[in-house]
């Protein structure tokens, strides 16, 4: 029923509303139970991690930032090749969508060792400049370095997920994903703790162990990422029916590179403008100490499976108003635009209810620390009242990406970020700690999604014009 419907884009057929939301919701749930899935990985990691101590937890997030911003560099590269592929493959132009999926991985691959290598090289000193205290930064040092240079791996993993999900095939990266949680808890369990014997009914069992720390930590993920993205690779590239390896005369990759680059280059900025705001917000964070930071670290942790549904949706989103585009269908672009944005906004409505109702639980999983639940539990419940602003915020900026916009998300961001979050953070973190710096971040995420609907109504249909 499914590939049915997102045939139809193609064929130029009529979608009832049902069928509109049907067609959605379907593709959602992969994309949901895989960033679902994404989130578990970091909740086994943060819990790991904090049975090693509150320093360790405390390192991880000092520098969490940091990776965001050149991770998600990284992504906006790979973007600019998934939007032209959704469109390729909505205007039925299939030889030119395998020549984006081969020569999107090939740049995507080149641009993160350059990334990747930078990032380490400066991996020594940043804590520091990050306001990290001398008990903490090597271990935060470490950890970067080890992300940063397996950063290729996490780059190409991500590329080749979001080109089978531009092509409507959602189920495919939700299990690797899960296949990633599995082997992440396995190398985690290998590598961050030393040899031990483990009771399991009445056995004794005895366990290898590293004993490498929060080194361990990076590594296994690493490992596990690495296993993940041979995986995806092969499925992209060998076993699919559109996209797979074939030998053809391919489309000149200047002109794919040229369009890439036009998308890529607002998509890098809105991720230097976001991640250099967490890297400012964690500044903001540090000098309230060590308690402070760590619960500022799991609590976003925590947060992040609630608002991993919306970005759910927004991949769904992405893919069905891009190719609606590609198929020149203006008007049903708009339609699944709306459709995304009000399923998104109601369930993270509903996630921020359960993420109110169940934040001392969902802290206690990640660390055994009274202070550190007791902090984590009060800001959790403050950021709950955004969810629904935040998924519209989240998801209109997929529904700019797949119409082919890529600026206006750039300037909302920055607006909201750099305008409402940081100074007012800093002024309310004077008085009132920790609980007001994140009651700063609740506003700006209401006004963010505020600000982005109005945008998507005020441009209306012709947003969705096909650029030539």
């Amino acid at each position: 029923m499914r590939k049915n419907l997102l045939g139809r884009i193609r064929k130029g057929e009529p979608f009832t509303f049902g069928e509109l939301l049907l067609l959605t919701w379907q593709l959602s749930v992969p994309a949901i139970m895989a960033k679902i899935t994404t989130v578990m990985m970091q909740y086994i990691d943060a819990s790991m991690v904090g049975m090693i101590g509150a320093d360790a937890a405390a390192s991880i997030g000092l520098v969490n930032s940091t990776t965001w911003l050149i991770g998600g560099i990284c992504f906006a590269m790979s973007m600019g090749y998934t939007i032209q592929l959704a469109q390729a493959i909505g205007a039925g132009e299939d030889i030119k969508a395998r020549s984006l999926v081969r020569h999107g991985l090939w740049a995507v691959l080149i641009f993160s060792l350059v990334m990747g290598g930078g990032s380490a090289a400066l991996s020594g000193w940043l804590p520091y400049f990050l306001g990290g205290t001398a008990d903490i930064a090597d271990d935060a040092s470490l950890y970067l370095g080890i992300y940063a240079l397996g950063l290729p791996l996490l780059a190409v993993n991500f590329a080749a997920a979001s080109m089978l999900q531009a092509s409507g095939n959602m189920k495919v990266p939700s299990l690797l994903s899960v296949l990633m949680c599995v082997l992440d808890v396995l190398f985690n369990a290998l590598l961050i703790f030393p040899s031990r014997v483990v009771e399991l009914g009445g056995l004794s069992i005895w366990v290898p162990g590293a004993d490498w720390g929060v080194a361990g930590v990076a590594f296994g993920s690493v490992l596990a990422e690495a296993c993940c993205m041979t995986a995806m690779l092969y499925v992209l590239l060998k076993k699919s029916r559109q996209l797979h390896y074939r030998r053809e005369q391919l489309e000149p990759w200047q002109g794919e590179l040229r369009q890439a680059t036009t998308l890529g280059i607002p998509m890098v900025l809105e991720q230097i403008v976001m991640g250099s705001a967490y890297v400012a917000f964690t500044c903001i964070v540090a000098p309230l100490g060590t308690v402070a930071l760590a619960a500022n670290s799991f609590a976003i942790t925590a947060e992040s499976l609630c608002y991993m549904p919306g970005i759910g949706v927004s991949t769904a989103a992405q893919t069905l108003v891009g190719q609606s585009v590609g198929a020149k269908r203006a008007k049903l672009a708009q339609r699944f635009g709306y459709v995304s944005a009000g399923l998104g906004m109601v369930v993270m409505m509903v996630m921020g209810v359960v993420m109110y109702i169940l934040a001392p639980q969902m802290m206690a999983l990640l660390s055994a620390d009274s202070a550190v639940i007791a902090a984590g539990t009060q800001i959790l419940r403050i950021e709950a009242w955004a969810e629904p602003l935040f998924a519209a915020g989240i998801i209109v900026t997929s529904i700019f990406r797949g119409a082919g916009e890529t600026k206006l998300p750039t300037i909302l961001n920055l607006v909201a970020m750099w305008g409402i979050r940081i100074p007012l953070a800093i002024f309310l973190a004077v008085d009132y700690g920790l609980p007001g710096v994140w009651a700063a971040m609740c506003v700006e995420l209401c006004a963010r999604g505020i600000l982005s609907l109005g945008v998507l109504i005020w441009r209306g249909e012709g947003l969705y014009q096909k650029k030539s």
